[in-house]
């Protein structure tokens, strides 16, 4: 008996590390058994870029990486409602540039770029990034360096429909305009602009008007979530960010936690809209958080919502969450409504629920 308890005590720290793998495993097992289960989620009414993931994730038996890398591709490729790939939200000089970012839930690996120029393939890039080097996020220049030397194509993501946007833009005495405390006035001026010296009167007045300048015609990130048969997670995001944008600005999309984020053992979230505010409250992340702490996808996705709010009554946006059971749900603010697009096993073809925005 005395030989007996040392041995006993030098086996059940393993003994317990294997039975929490098994339980790990014999959940995610059950989940990817669900009825619910494979699914994909995404923002707004892409449901080409639903139909190409689900077609992946359900017909090809694929990965919930591949998923969503090519579901989000054919937004970038059909230049989603302007807001998405190339030809669209010039910045000051002209020039599109594109932001993105995709997430394995299995290591909880994250490949990004932002102001990505002159490369097509962002979310691919991002890839890129995850698989190919141990940083998170590129940007720039730095980052089509990147993508050249991974094999991507440089060219010009500027088309006839963008310059004119541009062009427009500068007739209009460049409005709308994200430059503040600054002279000349921003409000009818191009600039060149100089720092103002700024009265914190002045300042309290720049907080309440922050968000003026999206709307629905300037906020259609796609931010898309999979789960795969084998109950794996994954997420990402693409756009070409605000329309007239400061040069080298870098919205909420690539940031994880922000435009999109998963937990292999929860699930996982994405978020739309005004990126400058919402990456102040790591939206996804905070979605996620809340499922973790026992709350449904739509529930969550309010409180996510909801805490924005309280800081910037005015900003608009929308998250969109998923568990690992399939459960989804969604909350908006700013808007009238907010569409997702949703597959899985119980609704195909691929159905769009559309949600009342918080008022």
């Amino acid at each position: 008996m005395r030989r007996f308890w040392p041995l006993l005590w030098s086996v059940l720290p393993l003994m317990v590390i294997l039975g929490i793998l098994a339980k790990r495993n014999i959940g995610q097992s059950l989940r990817a058994s669900s009825p619910l289960i494979p699914l994909v989620v995404n923002t707004w009414r892409f449901t080409n870029a639903t139909e190409k993931a689900w077609k992946i994730l359900y017909e090809d038996k694929g990965s919930a990486v591949d998923a969503v890398e090519k579901g989000c591709t054919v937004c970038e490729q059909l230049q989603c409602d302007g807001s998405v790939g190339f030809g669209g939200s010039p910045d000051e000089n002209g020039e599109t540039t594109l932001d993105a970012m995709i997430m394995d839930g299995q290591t909880h690996d994250v490949g990004a770029v932002g102001a990505l120029r002159r490369v097509k393939s962002a979310i691919s890039v991002a890839r890129m990034v995850m698989e190919h080097t141990t940083h998170t996020l590129l940007v720039g220049d730095q980052a089509t360096e990147f993508a050249i030397m991974m094999g991507f194509k440089e060219e010009s993501l500027v088309t006839d429909h963008s310059k004119q946007m541009h062009e427009d833009w500068i007739i209009n005495s460049c409005q709308p305009n994200y430059r503040k405390n600054v002279v000349p006035d921003p409000a009818t001026s191009c600039g060149p602009y100089a720092p103002a010296d700024v009265s914190t009167k002045a300042k309290k007045w720049h907080v309440a008007k922050e968000g003026k300048n999206f709307n629905l015609a300037n906020h259609d990130t796609i931010g898309m979530v999979a789960i795969d048969f084998e109950g794996h997670i994954a997420c990402g995001t693409s756009t070409n960010g605000a329309k007239y944008k400061v040069p080298g600005r870098v919205g909420d999309s690539p940031v994880p936690g922000s435009g999109s984020y998963v937990d292999r053992h929860i699930g996982g979230a994405a978020a739309t809209g005004d990126g400058d505010v919402m990456m102040r409250f790591m939206p996804a992340l905070i979605a996620v958080e809340g499922m973790r702490n026992g709350l449904s996808p739509m529930k969550a996705a309010e409180m996510s919502v909801l805490r924005i709010a309280t800081y910037y009554p005015n900003f608009m946006g929308a998250v969109v969450a998923v568990n690992l059971d399939g459960e989804h749900g969604a909350a908006c603010h700013g808007f009238d409504e907010f569409p997702y697009s949703i597959a899985n096993p119980a609704l195909q073809p691929v159905t769009v629920v559309t949600v009342a925005c918080i008022s």
